[in-house]
């Protein structure tokens, strides 16, 4: 877009504050190399397009747009004098894109000094050569920097996600290996039975019905009921009773295994009916390391199953041998990273609100789960700074053509004096060491570059919530960015 021509004045160009230390042969270059233009209100240029131009406010009002999703949302309005923007960099070539970081329009007739990008480029270089390079350097320095700091912030998260991940995997292993172990146990007790009853201490006819009844024990054990504390202490103290009654050996041990295992009283006088007197204390015997051995092979089936779970939530976390680019359930991201750092939540009660009748959508998983983990974990370290004991909720919805995906935490809240830098590089509220000021900017590139979508934040005292809102179709590839390269705004 271009406005009206107007004469150039080195005099009143240099009332403007970048040019104001110029020599007259300086400024004269300026206008006969740039020119004045007067816009009427409306857009000065659009975000995307060459960056062409460079602009210096003389008089009137601008407003700076950045493009989020499929808005423009206002990053900054100003009718300050002086101000500039546009194609800003272009002293540094084509070692990055040269094209304009935001859109700019105006409200009210507005004149600009207008300098042509490549004269802006040579005047910076012949005028200003050692500020230049330390501009050029400070550039490519921070975005170097900012890229390794990002990498170590994957590091950070990978180290603790398996620090976690260990940790979780050691409960059920260590269970599946004292089950294993006491199960070999009971069976060596059960070999040694066996021979007992090889030896004729039952009769066929008695071994038959004891065979039945340890049929029927195993099927009862695969249906036993779920009881309180104080329903299995009750029953527990009935068995006891029984058992002490019939004269059965330890039968304080034994009542709790049939406990467990959803045996009650009714069931003993099964068996004492089937089995003379004389062998009831055998038979007992023998179907407590009937049951013994199923309830084991229900805990190491447990442990494995625990095992393969999380095996699979560390693979649907990592998405290994899944296409970067798909169609997914955000709820099955979500599970697995809430699993992968169930170590670090620790005693936080996590509630989840999910609308489990949103589509899916296109996304890039491995790194959303990226911004999830992210969000959780500083969410982690609002509500462990004010004692450990919180609640986080994620939830889910729909608003609109767009996926909401909300992190609250009742952790202390963000100050309203550093609300606005929360998503700029480097800026951390975490102690030296804990934290590198970057996650929140990556996950805001990841979001809005990557994802077209947005990433805000409301945040009062007990309730801080961040929401993720994420488009239900898939953007224009064309417009796909890196969010390790994406410049900023200006």
């Amino acid at each position: 877009m271009s406005g009206r021509p107007m004469p150039c004045s080195p005099a009143e160009i240099s009332s403007l504050f970048l040019f104001e230390k110029l020599s007259p042969e300086q400024l004269g270059r300026l206008c006969s190399e740039g020119r004045v233009e007067r816009f009427e209100p409306g857009p000065v240029y659009t975000e995307g397009d060459p960056a062409t131009c460079f602009y210096v406010m003389i008089e009137g009002t601008v407003v700076l747009y950045r493009r989020v999703g499929g808005d423009d949302v206002e990053v900054n309005r100003t009718s300050q004098r002086g101000v500039y923007s546009g194609a800003m960099q272009a002293y540094l070539g084509d070692r990055v894109p040269q094209v304009y970081n935001n859109s700019m329009r105006v409200t009210e007739p507005t004149r600009f000094f207008v300098l042509p990008a490549q004269s802006f480029s040579d005047v910076m270089q012949e005028w200003f050569p050692m500020a230049a390079h330390l501009l050029e350097g400070l550039f490519f320095g921070s975005k170097n920097t900012q890229r390794a700091i990002g990498q170590r912030e994957r590091l950070l998260a990978l180290g603790s996600l398996s620090a976690g991940l260990t940790h979780e995997l050691n409960n059920p292993a260590a269970a599946a290996v004292r089950a294993t172990a006491t199960l070999r146990e009971r069976v060596a007790k059960m070999r040694h039975k066996l021979a007992v009853i090889a030896s004729g201490a039952y009769d066929a006819e008695a071994l038959t019905r004891l065979i039945e009844i340890q049929e029927r024990t195993a099927e009862l054990v695969a249906k036993a009921p779920v009881l309180s504390p104080l329903e299995a202490s009750d029953r527990e103290d009935t068995l006891t009773d029984w058992l002490d009654d019939h004269d059965i050996p330890e039968g304080w041990r034994i009542a709790p295994t049939f406990v467990q295992a959803g045996l009650d009283t009714d069931w003993l006088e099964q068996v004492a009916a089937a089995v003379d007197e004389d062998i009831l204390p055998g038979a007992i015997g023998w179907l407590n390391y009937t049951v013994e051995t199923e309830l084991l092979m229900d805990e190491i089936d447990d442990s494995t199953n625990r095992i393969s779970h999380l095996v699979d939530a560390a693979k649907q976390y990592s998405q290994l041998d899944r296409a970067p680019y798909r169609v997914v359930d955000v709820h099955e991201l979500l599970d697995s990273t809430l699993l992968m750092l169930s170590g670090k939540i620790g005693r936080i009660e996590v509630l989840k609100d999910y609308d489990r009748t949103l589509p899916q959508i296109p996304a890039y998983p491995a790194e959303l789960n990226q911004v999830w983990t992210n969000l959780v974990d500083n969410a982690v370290f609002a509500i462990n700074s004010t004692g450990g004991e919180g609640t986080l909720t994620v939830r889910t919805a729909r608003e609109d053509d767009r996926l909401l995906v909300e992190f609250r935490d009742t952790g202390p809240g963000i100050p309203p004096d550093i609300r606005g830098r929360i998503f700029d590089p480097f800026f951390t509220t975490k102690p030296v060491g804990e934290g590198t000021g970057l996650g929140l900017d990556i996950s805001w590139r990841i979001v809005v570059n990557k994802h077209h979508g947005s990433l805000q934040v409301e945040s009062e005292p007990g309730d801080t919530r961040f929401q993720v809102l994420l488009p239900l179709t898939a953007p224009d590839p064309e417009t796909d960015q890196d969010p390790e390269t994406d410049q900023e705004p200006v």
